[in-house]
């Protein structure tokens, strides 16, 4: 930190309005990025690409929701696939899109970008009469943008006139309401047409056209963010701080300067003779994957305690942080850190600064990033499970069916599950597991409904445990999407053989990485193995639970055997200490009797681990025998799995009204 900068200021009366319902309005760019894959090519030769949200006011709005801000999204979308993801990414992530209108029109833009170097990110933006620059006065109404604290612009939504005039129009409603505004300069040559079509990568070239369009902009904002190439455009001068004191001609604005690895400047009075005379706040270097998307995360980060009347030097120390974590990831929105990331990043640098230069390499840090974003609440799960191939292969076997029919057999399963949630009103509570061996038509038809979807990677009855599809399990969790949850029956004894436990425990760690690689949510369905030679203890579960956890396997979620309400308290105990981001836990069936399961509902009802149930076998089973022999119809069959399952959820319902959860406060021999 340079040894001129300010130290934290006293509370002062605040920046902006009283009694606003949002924090901040973003207008502009809202776009869908294709990221490269392989990291290192020519983006000729690039052979996949990830797709995240994009576009810099889109990515601010995101960043600033995901820091706690009530922001608010203002631009267009295209009636399309590409739209209904943005706004959906959006919504997820907290942001208000009631303001990002369909345009049925135009198609919602695209930019490809690619990763070379470290110096080299090529990107080509597909922006040709797009929806976000069709933005129109009439999006928006002038109680709309006096509703928030602060409106940001972007430099591109003035490069038409189109676009110019609404911006216009939102700038005269804010000055007029005491809206903040910001303009975040992202000046992109190729969006003013000052280069080739495929050049998205050059940042700079000076245009005295632009400068001075700039320049009848900029006494309508209170905050202008910019790079230092930015600053030159906007001043029409090529030293910074020439460029910097003909800004200030125009705007008495406060003019924070991102300056890559030096930090940030901020001159919030007259420009100094030296830029290095202005307060300078030095950020902790990192190690460079991906400068794209680091000066929008920058921006969310120094908006987000801006917004809170945080001092400047505050501000900066967040907007550094946020600018680091980004620039060491592939991505941008999806990259940006959470409020618990940049605590963890603060307190990391502080005492060793040298660790955080690769934060992508940081196991608590990613972790972290995974597990304190946002995500699909998930309270309850009401849970069947048909993924059991071998029971199905052997009920086919039975009744003389032919093995084809599994395959309608449990795609009636998705009706039947689909009829219950309707009729009981469960939406969001639904969980399926399916496996992809006899059930790959029952998973696209599950896929998309919002449901809670595990889907099975052990080849069934191996011990030691074997992947179905090969012990490359990445590459089979590279073509599932993102919502199907990995899930792994494990038969895990933490008395077995020491051989045995080593190659389920390899195992299991080899599926942890891919799945925290992949994105994917992970379920752990521990099953001790039942030999004379290992003691069946009370404490078996929880000791199993407890190694996976010493060997830093932290599952989203467990599936576990009912087991007595003290068993519960401890596993409790042990989820709270070791892993308090824990989707939960869910219990597992085992082809019990619908009254046993309920007894072993009621002993679960008090714990705060657990979510629910998937029980297959109760359900299933007689129905399915009856079906595949021609017994009974479709119809019959979806009457019969509903009326069981449906009975299975007012058991756990009933169990779950009566019970008081427990304090977390057991141990081990509680178990």
């Amino acid at each position: 930190m340079a040894a001129n900068q300010p130290t934290l200021a006293t509370a002062t009366p605040s920046r902006f309005a009283p009694g606003r319902t949002r924090d901040i309005i973003c207008l502009g760019r809202l776009a869908v990025d294709l990221y490269a894959q392989q990291i290192g090519a020519r983006l000729e030769d690039v052979s996949s690409f990830a797709k995240y949200l994009g576009g810099s006011s889109a990515n601010i709005a995101f960043g600033c929701a995901r820091l706690g801000l009530a922001s608010a999204m203002l631009a267009r979308v295209g009636n399309d696939h590409m739209g209904r993801f943005l706004t959906e990414t959006l919504a997820l992530e907290g942001c208000d899109v009631s303001h990002t209108r369909v345009d049925t029109d135009r198609l919602t833009a695209l930019v490809l970008l690619g990763l070379k170097d470290r110096d080299t990110f090529p990107l080509i933006f597909y922006r040709e009469n797009c929806a976000d620059m069709a933005i129109d006065e009439s999006d928006f109404d002038e109680a709309f943008i006096a509703s928030s604290k602060a409106l940001l612009i972007t430099g591109t939504h003035f490069s038409t006139e189109r676009v110019n005039r609404a911006s216009r129009r939102a700038l005269d409603y804010a000055r007029r309401n005491q809206v903040r505004t910001v303009l975040d300069i992202d000046y992109r040559p190729v969006l003013w047409g000052l280069t080739g079509k495929a050049d998205g990568e050059t940042r700079f070239i000076a245009n005295e056209s632009v400068t001075a369009h700039l320049q009848r902009i900029l006494p309508l904002f209170d905050l202008v963010i910019g790079t230092e190439e930015e600053f030159r455009i906007a001043g029409g001068k090529h030293e910074l701080v020439d460029a910097l004191a003909m800004v200030r001609a125009v705007t008495s604005a406060t003019l924070v300067v991102k300056r890559g690895p030096l930090g940030c400047t901020i001159v919030d009075g007259a420009v100094p003779a030296s830029i290095d005379d202005a307060p300078t706040y030095r950020g902790v270097e990192v190690e460079v994957l991906n400068v794209l998307g680091a000066g929008d995360a920058f921006a969310s980060g120094f908006l987000s305690e801006w917004l809170r009347d945080a001092p400047f030097e505050r501000c900066a120390q967040t907007a550094n942080i946020c600018g680091a974590l980004v620039v060491a990831r592939h991505a941008c929105a999806p990259a940006m850190p959470t409020p618990a990331e940049i605590a963890y990043f603060r307190e990391a640098a502080a005492q060793d600064p040298a660790r955080m230069r690769r934060p992508d390499r940081d196991a608590a840090l990613s972790r972290l990033h995974r597990v304190s974003v946002k995500r699909t609440p998930r309270d309850e799960v009401l849970g069947f499970a048909f993924d059991h191939r071998n029971q199905f292969f052997e009920l086919a076997q039975q009744t003389g069916a032919d093995e084809t029919r599994i395959a309608a057999l449990k795609q009636l399963f998705v009706q039947a599950v689909a009829l219950t949630e309707k009729s009981l009103a469960l939406e969001g509570r639904i969980g399926v597991l399916i496996d992809d061996r006899y059930g790959q038509d029952a998973l696209n038809a599950a896929t998309g409904r919002g449901w809670w979807i595990g889907r099975p990677v052990e080849l069934p009855g191996s011990l030691p445990l074997v992947f179905e599809h090969g012990r490359s399990i990445g590459t089979t969790l590279a073509s599932w999407p993102r919502e199907h949850v990995v899930k792994c029956l494990v038969q895990y004894h933490p008395d077995a053989p020491m051989d045995e436990r080593i190659e389920q425990e390899a195992q299991l760690r080899a599926l942890y990485d891919a799945a925290q690689a992949s994105g994917h949510e992970l379920l752990l369905e521990v099953i001790p193995p039942k030999r004379a030679a290992l003691p069946d203890a009370p404490d078996t579960v929880y000791r199993a639970l407890k190694r996976l956890y010493n060997l830093g396997i932290q599952p989203e979620w467990w599936k576990l055997a009912p087991m007595t309400a003290v068993q519960w308290q401890a596993i409790d105990a042990l989820i709270a200490e070791r892993d308090p981001y824990c989707r939960g836990v869910v219990l597992l069936g085992l082809s019990a009797g619908v009254e046993q399961l309920a007894e072993g509902f009621r002993a679960a009802a008090a714990s705060t681990a657990c979510k629910g149930f998937t029980v297959g076998r109760t359900i299933f089973h007689e129905p399915s025998r009856a079906w595949l022999a021609g017994e009974i119809g479709d119809d019959a069959l979806i009457a019969n799995v509903r009326e069981r399952f449906e009975t299975l959820i007012g058991a756990w319902r009933a169990a779950r009204a009566n019970a008081t959860p427990h304090a977390s406060t057991a141990n081990s021999e509680a178990a």
